[in-house]
């Protein structure tokens, strides 16, 4: 998310026009379904959890979530003002309650300790590593001792063809940012912020690359 004003913000499919568009391309190239099921299968929020989906684009994952556990608390965040109007409208028309927010992934406006889980889908390839350090860091902030943090993004090639179909990916979101997803060093930029028992958990492959399962935890004081 850039910390740019809000006429220059960088929409999910790199330009405003298309995110109308938006759940339809994922959900044709990346194995939504199954990847988002799996994320939330892994997170399990259970009843009385407060549950962060950072970059919620238009909700889908929030929204997954909060009918899984309907006794979770769950807010949602993301930068872009449109795609949260989108995202509103499907949680309602859902009929699940659910707190949309507009804010940037490094400068989260929310005290620490505040969730119990955040989660974060197909997010993480559009920072830059300083950004992704950035971002890493404020989510150790808000978790609680204890927490966990499950992402879900584009992983490390698992060969030639998932490298090759990840050029697609680069040439829409950048090939600097996406250098660091596609060796897999997302667990890294984790455990580097002070994250413990960080790993890959699952991996899928789509028509865009390789899609991979991350876990992390909030150690306990």
């Amino acid at each position: 998310m850039p910390e740019t004003p809000q006429e220059n913000y960088v929409p999910a499919l790199g330009f405003h026009f298309l995110t109308p568009v938006y759940d339809a391309v994922v959900r044709m190239t990346t194995r939504e379904r199954t990847f988002k099921a799996a994320l939330v299968a892994q997170a399990n929020a259970r009843p009385g959890r407060r549950v962060l989906d950072l970059a919620c684009g238009t909700g889908t994952l929030a929204i997954l979530i909060k009918n899984s556990s309907p006794g979770a608390e769950v807010i949602a965040i993301d930068g872009d003002e449109k795609i949260l109007c989108i995202a509103r409208k499907k949680a309602q028309s859902a009929g699940v309650a659910i707190q949309f927010d507009q804010g940037l992934s490094y400068d989260l406006p929310y005290p620490d300790g505040h969730f119990d889980w955040v989660t974060s889908s197909l997010f993480f390839h559009h920072l830059s590593w300083p950004d992704k350090q950035r971002t890493a860091q404020e989510l150790h902030r808000v978790i609680r001792p204890g927490g966990q943090l499950h992402v879900a993004d584009w992983g490390r090639a698992t060969g030639p063809l998932m490298r090759s179909a990840f050029l697609a990916v680069q040439l829409i979101d950048g090939f600097e940012n996406t250098r660091d997803n596609v060796k897999g060093r997302l667990p890294e930029v984790f455990a580097e912020a002070g994250f413990a028992n960080v790993h890959e958990t699952k991996i899928f492959a789509t028509a865009l690359g390789t899609m991979a399962l991350y876990r992390a935890e909030q150690k306990q004081k």
